[in-house]
Order: structure tokens, then sequence, then C-alpha cells
């Protein structure tokens, strides 16, 4: 019984679409999780007040994601004439609460651009990091690049946090990097590190913006 159920889910995420959209969003969903509960525990046991802060914004952004996910499997079963205005309604809420999420990185970049992120770590969070980073920005060039072809209402609006949460890590990878390996703490990069963090911010504001500005179209 099991090992036929097995092959039904299997069966389907290779021929539905949809589904494994679905599937790739949980977990996105999942890591994102982890990823902040991960800088969560960084944050207490070396007292960081960054992992802290950048605990919080994934968390935020992971109810964004997990928002969009709910409202889309309560919506599998309605008729499509009943989806429009409860999808509208969903995407305009997500994507202002996208764009309002851009203030909780105002506080975890400026500790990243003046360098106060703790050096102390050792190469094991920095291994992590980057592997969470290459993940994410590889999944979301994918997934965005299929969003002009595929990707229309919830879903698109799925990327577009992928997309996000990917220059987030980024950043996070970036200010790592310098960190662990920088003799200095990264003060010789100080200059580097805070204009490449006001460009890939300003990045994410303007892609919240032009997802508002999207709210109601392709549903």
């Amino acid at each position: 019984m099991r090992h036929n159920r097995v092959g039904a889910l299997v069966s389907r995420y290779r021929r539905d679409r949809t589904f494994r959209a679905h599937v790739a969003a949980l977990g996105s969903l999942a890591a994102s999780m982890a990823f902040a509960l991960y800088n969560g525990v960084l944050g207490l046991v070396y007292r960081a007040p960054w992992n802290g802060s950048i605990c919080v914004y994934y968390l935020l952004l992971s109810g964004i994601r997990g928002y969009i996910l709910y409202t889309g499997h309560r919506l599998a079963g309605v008729p499509p004439a009943n989806r429009r205005r409860p999808k509208r309604r969903a995407r305009a809420l997500s994507a202002g609460a996208l764009l309002a999420l851009n203030l909780a990185l105002i506080a975890p970049i400026a500790m990243m651009a003046r360098m106060r992120r703790p050096v102390d770590m050792g190469l094991i969070p920095a291994i992590a990091t980057a592997a969470y980073a290459t993940w994410k920005i590889t999944m979301a060039a994918i997934r965005y690049r299929r969003r002009t072809r595929t990707g229309s209402g919830l879903m698109a609006q799925l990327r577009v946090v992928g997309l996000v949460d990917a220059l987030v890590s980024i950043l996070t990878l970036q200010n790592t990097l310098i960190m662990v390996n920088d003799a200095d703490g990264g003060r010789s990069m100080l200059t580097l590190s805070a204009w490449s963090s006001a460009v890939i911010f300003t990045g994410i504001v303007a892609i919240s913006l032009h997802n508002w500005k999207q709210r109601s179209k392709n549903l």
C-alpha cells in the first residue's frame, strides 16, 4: 500500500508541473525555516545581534511563503470562477507584506556594512551559509526565469519571494566570507561591502515595488 502511494506521488511529480512547483515551494519553505532557526541558534550561542535579526527576517519571509502556499492549497478545490477574488486578495496581502518586510533588512544590512558581525565562528558556519546561498541562488534563478513562461498568480508570487530570499542569501554569504577570511576582521573591505550591500538592498526594494505594482495581474 505504501509503495503504491509513493509510486503514485512520483508519477504525479513527473507529469504535473503545478504539483512539482508546490513541492519545490514546500522545500524552499522548509529550507528558509531551517536557516532561520540556524541563525537563531547562532545568535543565542554567540550572543550575536546580526544572527538574531536575520533569524527574524527569515521567519517573517517564511510566514509570507507559507501564507501563499496555504492559500493555493485552500483554493485548489474551489471552482475557477470563484478563485479570482481570494487570489487577488492573497497576492495583494503577500506583496504588501514583502514590501514592508524590507524594513526588517535595514538593521542586519547596517550591521553587515559596518562589520558588526561575529568573527569567531570558524569555517563551519561559513560553509553552511555558502551551501545555502548557492542552492537558493541557483533555484531562484531557474524558477524566476520560468515565471515569464509558466508563472502566474500565486506561483509567480512564490518565485518573487524566492528571488528576494536568494538576494538576501548573497548578502549573508558575502559578509560571512569577508569576516571569516579577512585577517583584519573585514575592515579593509568596509567600503566594498557597504556599496555592494546598498546595491543588493536597492535591488530587493525595486523587485518588491515592481511586485506590488503587478499584484492584480495574471490572476
